[in-house]
């Protein structure tokens, strides 16, 4: 039976890893998490929290088990697997709250799976850098009932600095991609920027976005994405947010816009940009490397 009070975890990857430190270090809680890889498990341990040998001895022990994972197919076998999905092993009273970026569509899904079991559900993606969480400074956009979300606030607070309660389930993951969307594409355009910039020779690239940034172009992508990667051509593969993960980001925004029957001609554009990004042997570079696609064309 779940204790309460206790907290799982279930997903130590590059943002998961930090998400769960702080989350033990500020919430006073006990914390339990499981991840297939020892090495996140083994760093964690350090800061007080509690390995589990399986996703069911998290759900048998924690009150609130929270999700950080790569997508939809993770989360599908974790919460709705056969045999040992989360959905099959939680109890009335017990919380899951998926921090991964899904389509909306699987959020409900799971909001219906978990309550048929008397368990509440809430999907709280989360916007920023790895930086971010590490040092508990993310956005983190919150969909689900509003005394669930009162509840989860200080929790989620441990991990984010800004925690927006966006509405009903599903919402949190509408903005999450909404904004992966607009920062891709916005990616894009300071790439093709500087492509013309660079090929021209009309203005020196570290002039061109240093002066974008005093305008009414300026923005977050530009300071960061811009000046950071794009300007000096450095796209990581390690720590970074890779091209294929932006490519699944866009492809659940334009799959909920075509469920709205809204077409998305720029977005699309995007992706089609990215995938030759990917095709080129970029998947697991920082997608800023979309720069390479356009200098190539």
């Amino acid at each position: 039976m779940a204790t309460a009070g206790v907290l799982g975890f279930v997903g130590l990857g590059v943002m998961g890893e930090a998400m769960c430190r702080n989350l033990a270090k500020k919430s006073g809680a006990t914390v339990v998490a499981f991840d297939e890889r020892p090495a996140p498990l083994d760093a964690l341990a350090a800061d007080g929290v509690q390995a589990a040998a399986s996703v069911a001895e998290v759900a048998r022990r924690a009150e609130i088990v929270f999700l950080c994972l790569p997508g939809e197919p993770q989360v599908r076998a974790v919460c709705l697997g056969a045999g040992g999905g989360l959905a099959a092993l939680v109890e009335p009273g017990q919380t899951v709250v998926d921090m991964s970026t899904c389509p909306v569509a699987l959020a409900r899904e799971l909001h219906q799976a978990f309550g048929a079991r008397g368990a509440a559900f809430a999907d709280a993606p989360i916007a920023r850098t790895a930086q971010a969480a590490r040092d508990g400074t993310l956005s983190i956009m919150v969909g689900g009932d509003p005394v669930l979300f009162a509840r989860l606030r200080p929790l989620l607070g441990c991990m984010g600095s800004e925690v927006t309660h966006c509405g009903r389930v599903g919402a949190g993951q509408a903005v999450k991609l909404m904004n992966n969307m607009v920062v891709a594409q916005t990616v894009v355009a300071l790439a093709e920027a500087l492509a013309v910039a660079r090929a021209s020779g009309a203005v020196e690239p570290r002039v061109l976005f240093e002066t974008l940034a005093k305008g009414s172009a300026d923005s977050f992508v530009l300071r960061n994405h811009g000046m950071k990667s794009l300007l000096p051509d450095h796209h990581p593969t390690e720590g970074a947010f890779p091209t294929r993960y932006i490519l699944k980001d866009l492809s659940y925004a334009i799959q909920l816009a075509e469920s709205a029957g809204v077409v998305l001609e720029q977005a699309a554009t995007a992706r089609r940009l990215l995938e030759a990004t990917a095709a080129a042997g970029w998947s697991e570079a920082y997608y800023t490397a979309v720069i390479r696609t356009i200098e190539k064309r």
